[in-house]
């Protein structure tokens, strides 16, 4: 039955119902309603867990990185900052291949200081080697949590849960929770190949010499990539379960017959969607619902852009002195190809600036500009600048 449920607190039913033995996390804004709903199902009994207090994000990490490695299922959350502080143990979970969760409340990164929403905490990240799936509202974030156990313990690799900070995370929404017979049957007991067992000592994140690293790291690469087919399959086979898909890698939706395209991934795709019905005579657009950010999902995107003559790619983080972050990407994905629309990469909505209905007619309106930069901050106000940074 639905239910009216914040994010957070849904997030943290979601949780709950992948039976994790280890959870560990430190306050931060947008993520501690979370952690706090975690707590609370503790307390009352309604999850048997060790709820482990820490002292900084740091920690929390090294905590589910040790609590994993031993043989227990392990779960963590952070934001902005705390996922930067975090930066170096996410690293070692990724190349000790130990499989976990963690939620990203998507917040900006300072400075200056901002506590509201964009994605440039997990883009800072994007390299660690974890998959990363984006969330368009609460109830793919509740699916997507329940699939990413299965993802992670099936590959050995760690699974980042991508939700916008307050957008979701602090919005009542319609939520249809599972059972926890759903979940059971959907995802089994907690098994690591290579759990440490004072029984059977291995070492574990020793000294690599060069004469092995690289083939440490194509080792992790070749995961990651191969990691699609798991993605899609639990995806699949969860929405046999539940009657829900979060569309695997990417989705499409709009008008098939649209020579334009606007790619993008988190909340801002339910803006968009209600702009395409506002904004009819803006003109029709396939609107592409990037879902997994790594591993990039390359072959998917060029059968989605498949008759597209542009592609507008809309992110909410930057990487400053090059521009667009997945833009970059997808013109790397159609690199040497002669079927590569135009692209137009804008970011928007930084440091949570409102995104409102009316950027899909601007958005439109500037795919006909005959030139324009490689990219822009599409809602900047340049008047309030001076001269030279313009």
């Amino acid at each position: 039955m639905p239910q009216m449920l914040e994010g957070s607190q849904a997030l943290a039913r979601a949780v709950a119902l992948c039976r994790p033995q280890v959870v560990a996390a430190y306050p931060i804004t947008p993520q501690t309603h979370i952690v706090e709903n975690i707590s609370k199902l503790v307390a009352d009994g309604k999850l048997h867990c060790e709820l482990i207090s820490v002292e900084s994000e740091f920690s929390a990490a090294s905590v589910v990185l040790g609590a994993a490695a031993a043989g227990s299922r392990a779960y963590t959350a952070s934001s902005s900052q705390g996922i930067l502080l975090m930066s170096e143990v996410l690293y070692s979970i990724a190349g000790l291949r130990i499989p976990l969760v963690l939620t990203c409340a998507n917040r900006a990164v300072g400075a200056p200081l901002s506590i509201w929403n964009d994605q440039q905490d997990s883009m800072a990240v994007r390299d660690a080697g974890w998959i990363q799936i984006y969330c368009a509202d609460n109830q793919e974030a509740v699916d997507a949590t329940i699939q990413a156990y299965r993802i992670a313990e099936r590959t050995e690799l760690p699974v980042m849960i991508c939700v916008d900070g307050f957008v979701l995370t602090h919005t009542l929404e319609q939520i249809e929770m599972p059972s926890q017979e759903q979940v059971d049957g959907f995802l089994p007991d907690f098994q690591f190949s290579r759990a440490l067992n004072p029984a059977n000592p291995i070492s574990i994140g020793t000294l690599v010499s060069p004469d092995y690293f690289s083939e440490v790291r194509h080792s992790h690469h070749q995961a990651l990539l191969n990691a699609q087919v798991e993605i899609q399959s639990a995806d699949a086979d969860w929405a046999a379960v539940s009657g829900r898909s979060g569309g695997g890698l990417l989705s499409v939706e709009g008008d098939p017959a649209a020579k334009v395209g606007i790619l993008s991934l988190g909340s801002v795709i339910g803006t968009l969607r209600d702009a395409l019905g506002e904004y009819p005579d803006a003109g029709p657009a396939k609107l592409i619902k990037l879902r997994t950010f790594r591993p990039f999902p390359e072959e998917a995107l060029r059968e989605a852009c498949a008759g597209l003559t542009d592609l507008v790619v809309l992110e909410r983080a930057l990487s400053p002195g090059s521009g667009g972050i997945i833009g970059t990407e997808v013109r790397a994905a159609f690199a040497g190809r002669s079927d590569m629309p135009r692209v137009h990469n804008f970011a928007v909505g930084l440091g949570g600036r409102d995104i409102p209905l009316d950027i899909y007619p601007r958005l439109m309106a500037a795919v006909k500009s005959p030139s324009g930069a490689s990219f822009a901050i599409f809602d900047a106000n340049l008047d309030r600048l001076p001269e030279a940074d313009r």
